[in-house]
């Protein structure tokens, strides 16, 4: 499981080192993609395959799934850490989660979320008000 917030900088080559206790978790190779919100997603092989098993029972006739799936699976990129534990972020994805400099490496349970700091921030930001309000709906009929 995946759980804690790291800072740290994109370079001019747009790598940005993985914390050690994350790269453990995820192995050699990897899967980064867009994520939502505005950032990236980053799976281990194995939650990857989980996650393509299910995304392949989206019905194609939607075009709802057509679109979350070109989305979210064109821009899905294999990788692996370099020597000193960095990642090289494909320019597209670069792009989608706007990552300048000061960047956010978060733990999500089944995956990591890389943001760019400012918009972490603006994110926390909007929804910090609204937290206690989201999980009492998302826990209202679940057994805890």
């Amino acid at each position: 499981m995946f759980m804690g917030e790291f800072h740290h900088n994109i370079d001019d080559k747009t790598r940005i080192v993985m914390p050690s206790k994350f790269r453990e978790e995820l192995g050699d190779t990897f899967v980064i993609t867009r994520g939502l919100e505005g950032c990236l997603f980053v799976y281990s092989k194995d939650e990857w395959k989980a996650l393509v098993e299910k995304l392949k029972r989206l019905p194609f006739t939607k075009k709802d799934a057509r679109a979350f799936l070109r989305f979210f699976l064109s821009g899905a990129q294999e990788c692996t850490f370099d020597k000193q534990g960095r990642i090289a972020i494909p320019m597209p994805l670069v792009n989608h989660a706007d990552l300048k400099k000061e960047c956010v490496v978060i733990g999500v349970n089944d995956r990591l979320e890389i943001w760019s700091e400012s918009k972490f921030n603006e994110y926390f930001n909007q929804n910090d008000d609204n937290i206690s309000d989201i999980a009492e709906d998302l826990f209202d009929n679940m057994e805890v």
